[in-house]
């Protein structure tokens, strides 16, 4: 209730903070120490005094920033925030309150985990490492001075996205903060320069409208049809007993899509929230329509409809599965994928049930690229064919997904095994068989092939997907606007 009540209460002083406190009659400072003392604000309502650890964490990290120096400070940051996280979510756990499913503080501290790493990584990109040594990610998210203060607590602890983030890069919220332009170069297929859009001050209202629309139906999805349908009913001894294997498998899927509805109502909430008070425009489609989805947290059409592992990982938790990639996936020296799952599984708290569900999920990614690789090419030909393919596909994704994570609702290792022993462990034994019979590298005939189509329903989205995944942030302190639209549109081009 509490999360609710100040949620609601954030969207409108969102609101108000972009009608009376808009970047054309107030200063950036201004801007600064509003959003930070309502943000602090919110935490306290929320949490009490356990609000201190966000102030605590993200001081001794500015603090680290600046004693280390840019040489080896994200090294620093990285492992102070994500132990202090640990030792906090140990404690919360393992001393005061085992399986507590409700708002707790630690909450908002993953998020304000995220943003130190993230911004120490940047720095670091930005002052630190060669220009010609960053990838195009790096280079457009580089940060080319150190962050004040204000800057820095603004940033982590703004009332837009203390609760329940999402993340943003630095240098996309300092241009929010700071008002100015945002402005994107469309380009036709064949890579010219089409039409340029710009406006200091698109409206909103109906992005946020739409997704205050989700939100209202999945709260009432979650309070009506989620708890008819509990997850632990999978391990109950009479329905393991009576229930015949296809059954047991389509009531695994319900009971997991209907657990799903939570999360699409917090973090659609928490986007409307940016959206509300001017934060993630994205610029503008062909059409000139806007987009207000630079900060989005997931596209629920694609969860729904995935035909793959990554698909379906790439569409949940979008600004999450960025940061993994950022600050673990393109800088691991060896086996990037079981890297990042094991990162993911720490950050997400200190349960056995999360790292049950990110070590199968490493089996199950390793296992669908294997296959996706070596055996879609084979089905790409005709449409009819591909079509029962992505069917095909479509059932296996879901059913994977929902086998993957019941631990991590489940939370215990009992029952887990549970679980996972009634049903003979076949999908960690089909996935351990595909790694052996099939190689992990693509052939040049089957990436060729692999690249050149898409799922039939989702062909759209995808693309769209695409484009929002490769769009980085549109302006920085040290480079002009013209170089900053160049360096996007390389991006998007890539």
């Amino acid at each position: 209730v509490n999360f609710v009540v100040c949620q609601l209460f954030a969207l409108l002083a969102a609101v108000w903070f972009r009608t009376y406190l808009h970047s054309s009659k107030t200063s950036p400072f201004i801007r600064h120490v509003v959003a930070t003392l309502l943000g602090l604000y919110l935490a306290l309502f929320c949490f009490g005094w356990y609000a201190l650890h966000f102030v605590i964490q993200s001081g001794i990290s500015y603090y680290i920033m600046i004693i280390i120096g840019v040489e080896n400070m994200h090294k620093y940051c990285f492992v102070f925030a994500l132990g202090y996280l640990t030792v906090c979510q140990i404690t919360r756990v393992y001393i005061f309150d085992y399986g507590q499913y409700s708002a707790d503080f630690s909450g908002p501290m993953m998020i304000i985990t995220q943003k130190i790493t993230s911004l120490a990584f940047e720095i670091h990109d930005g002052m630190f490492r060669k220009n010609e040594d960053l990838t195009p990610s790096q280079r457009c998210l580089a940060v080319r001075r150190m962050p004040s203060l204000l800057e820095y607590l603004s940033y982590n602890c703004n009332f837009m996205g203390i609760l329940a983030g999402p993340l943003c890069s630095y240098k996309d919220y300092i241009t929010f903060i700071e008002g100015r332009s945002y402005q994107l170069q469309q380009s036709e297929a064949n890579g010219k320069e089409d039409t340029k859009y710009e406006q200091t001050d698109p409206s909103p209202n109906i992005a946020v409208a739409q997704k205050l629309l989700i939100c209202g139906l999945s709260l009432l999805f979650h309070v009506t049809i989620t708890k008819t349908l509990p997850v632990e009913y999978n391990i109950d001894d009479n329905f393991r007993a009576t229930a015949s294997w296809p059954v047991r498998f389509f009531y695994l899927y319900v009971s997991l899509m209907a657990a799903r509805p939570k999360y699409y109502f917090a973090w659609t909430l928490a986007d409307a929230i940016n959206n509300a008070a001017g934060f993630g425009f994205r610029g503008y489609d062909k059409n000139g329509v806007t987009r207000w989805d630079l900060i989005s947290n997931l596209r629920i059409q694609q969860i729904e409809f995935s035909t793959s592992f990554k698909m379906f990982l790439d569409n949940w938790n979008i600004q999450t599965a960025l940061w993994l990639k950022r600050v673990c996936y393109e800088r691991a020296t060896f086996s990037p994928t079981i890297q990042t799952f094991i990162l993911s599984a720490i950050w997400h708290g200190v349960y056995p049930g999360y790292y049950l569900t990110f070590l199968t999920g490493v089996l199950m990614t390793l296992a669908a690229r294997a296959i996706r690789n070596n055996i879609r090419h084979y089905f790409v030909e005709s449409p009819a064919v591909k079509l029962c393919y992505d069917i095909v596909t479509w059932m296996a994704t879901q059913a994977a997904i929902s086998y993957t994570v019941v631990p991590f609702v489940l939370l215990s290792v009992k029952p887990s095994f549970t679980f996972y022993s009634s049903c003979y462990f076949c999908l960690h034994i089909a996935s351990i068989l595909v790694l052996l019979v099939f190689p992990l590298k693509r052939t040049q005939k089957g990436s060729k092939k692999h690249e050149s189509v898409q799922p039939v329903w989702s062909k759209k989205l995808e693309e769209e997907s695409l484009l929002q995944k490769n769009n980085y942030s549109t302006t920085n302190n040290s480079f002009n606007q013209k170089q900053e639209i160049t360096c996007r549109y390389q991006a998007l081009k890539q």
